[in-house]
């Protein structure tokens, strides 16, 4: 059974450039999948050919987008920007769903695509 858990990273950024390249089809393609394909609210994620279909089922302008997948229920991925009130430093918080036996390649897998999403960005 897949558990919830989250994982956070500093972005010195605005969420003006940071959000769209969360919630639109571009902006993912940038770092995310190889490519992404949108039907309605279907968004298609291609990675090495392969393709996986998620909802965006949730969507706050500047703050949090949520995935769910089509194939697996009560499974999603989520981006949520969070502000730190004292610093005003931006970070993002992924949300995303895991086997424990696969744990350890799916953070290591999130923290190379945030290393993507910061070159693009050019941070």
């Amino acid at each position: 059974m897949k558990k919830k858990f989250e994982m956070e990273f500093q972005m010195k950024t605005s969420p003006r450039v940071l959000f769209p390249r969360l919630s639109t089809p571009g902006g993912l393609a940038e770092w995310f999948a190889d490519n992404v394909i949108i039907k309605g609210n279907i968004f298609i994620f291609v990675w090495d050919g392969t393709e996986q279909k998620a909802k965006q089922s949730y969507i706050r302008e500047n703050l949090i987008v949520r995935y769910e997948w089509v194939d697996e229920e009560n499974v999603f991925f989520e981006f949520r920007l969070k502000t730190d009130e004292l610093t005003g430093e931006l970070a993002i918080m992924v949300t995303d769903f895991v086997e424990d036996d696969e744990k350890v390649d799916i953070v290591n897998l999130w923290e190379a695509q945030i290393q993507r999403l910061k070159q693009c960005i050019g941070l």
